[in-house]
């Protein structure tokens, strides 16, 4: 096996499973998972400058601009030169994938494509704890109290862009976004599209194909 530093980006719309895919390749591989999500919650709580600038958007309901989650990605990447990982939630668009191509080169791209109809399910049946981050899903992972976190006991809240009728236009925006960048992977010979309802079903072949790029820490039973 090549001593390479291993570059993973993870794609997919929400609700498509990536945050347990990740969980599974970083628990098999030892690949540090980077969420824009997380960072940006860190961020937000720490008070950076980067931090409060993105908080004034997500108060008024907005998207943080491109440029602001860059910056963020950026930094955080610079601090791990040394680690091999994994990008979940960035880049979401052509000008975010540009940027990270001046500071190193992607290895291995995954594409998570997952029927309409399951997404809309599974968000529907979404449930989140603000603070953290974490996510219950009321089918395959629900809370041990009904509406409650495992962690804090705080309440738990379904987001109003997990209702149905949001769903749609969310996965329209990333399909919009994410297509150029798909199309960037793909042309580079780096992009590896699965397709599937179910994780579980789709997690062998990502365990193998990330097998052959780099030594798993343990074996596939690990979920």
């Amino acid at each position: 096996m090549a001593s390479k530093l291993l570059r993973a980006v993870i794609l997919g719309p929400p609700g498509s499973g990536k945050g347990t895919v990740c969980q599974r390749i970083a628990q098999n591989f030892g690949l540090q998972h980077l969420s824009s999500g997380h960072f940006l919650r860190e961020n937000i709580k720490a008070s950076t400058e980067v931090g409060e600038v993105a908080k004034q958007y997500i108060e008024k309901s907005l998207l943080v601009p491109d440029h602001v989650i860059t910056r963020l990605m950026m930094s955080e990447l610079e601090n791990r030169r040394g680690q091999h990982w994994l990008l979940d939630g960035f880049p979401r668009t052509l000008g975010q994938a540009e940027a990270l191509d001046k500071i190193c080169e992607v290895d291995l791209v995954i594409s998570l494509n997952i029927p309409f109809e399951t997404l809309k399910d599974r968000l529907s049946r979404r449930w989140i704890h603000p603070p953290s981050g974490r996510v219950y899903n009321l089918d395959f992972n629900p809370p041990h109290v009904h509406g409650i976190d495992d962690v804090t006991g705080e309440p738990l809240v379904q987001q109003e862009d997990d209702k149905p009728e949001a769903v749609a236009a969310r996965l329209r925006q990333y399909k919009d976004a994410a297509k150029p960048v798909i199309e960037l992977y793909k042309s580079r010979g780096v992009l590896h599209q699965f397709s599937g309802t179910e994780t579980n079903k789709i997690w062998p072949y990502v365990y193998t194909l990330f097998s052959n790029k780099i030594t798993p820490i343990q074996s596939k039973e690990a979920y």
